[in-house]
C-alpha cells in the first residue's frame, strides 16, 4: 500500500536545467523520505507547442537523464492529459520536470493509524510561500495593534 502521492512541476525557464537538484532528490530517496514513482520531462517551444519524454529517453541531456537514477518505478501515472494541463502555465521556450512521488516517510504513521483503528480522513498541502504570506500579514496586524 502506497503512502500519500504528490506531483511536483519544476520549471526551468529558458531550458536551463543544470542538474543541481539531483543531489537533493537523491538524498530524499536514499533516506526513504520519498520515492519518485513516475515522471516526465516537458518542453514548451517558442510557439507554445508542448512535447514530453520519459527521462530514460533523454539521451542528449545527461543531467535530465540522471533523474532516472532516482526514479524507482515508472507506473505511467502521468497521462497525456495530465502533462498538457500541468504544462499549460509554463512559459514558452522552457522546460519542466514533472515528478510523481510517494511520501514514504508517512508509511509507519499510516500503519499505526490503521492498527489503532483510526482512519486518515484528509491531508491538506499548503505551499510554504502561502504560509509565509499569512505569517507576515499576522505580524503586520500585530504591529498595527501595538
Amino acid at each position: 500500500m502506497l503512502g500519500p502521492i504528490e506531483i511536483l512541476v519544476i520549471a526551468f525557464p529558458g531550458n536551463r536545467f543544470t542538474g543541481e537538484i539531483l543531489p537533493a532528490l537523491a538524498d530524499l530517496v536514499d533516506t526513504d523520505t520519498i520515492s519518485i514513482i513516475d515522471g516526465v520531462f516537458v518542453r514548451k517551444d517558442e510557439d507554445g507547442t508542448i512535447s514530453y519524454s520519459e527521462f530514460e529517453e533523454l539521451g542528449v541531456n545527461e543531467d535530465a537523464m540522471a533523474l532516472t537514477d532516482v526514479i524507482e518505478m515508472i507506473n505511467g501515472l502521468v497521462s497525456d492529459e495530465d502533462v498538457e494541463e500541468l504544462a499549460a502555465d509554463l512559459e514558452n521556450d522552457s522546460s519542466a520536470a514533472i515528478l510523481v512521488f510517494e511520501h514514504t516517510w508517512f508509511k509507519p504513521l499510516r500503519d499505526a493509524i490503521v492498527s489503532s483503528g483510526g482512519v486518515l480522513v484528509d491531508t491538506v498541502r499548503i505551499p510554504g510561500a502561502v504560509v509565509d504570506e499569512v505569517l507576515e500579514a499576522l505580524a503586520e496586524a500585530d504591529a498595527d495593534t501595538d
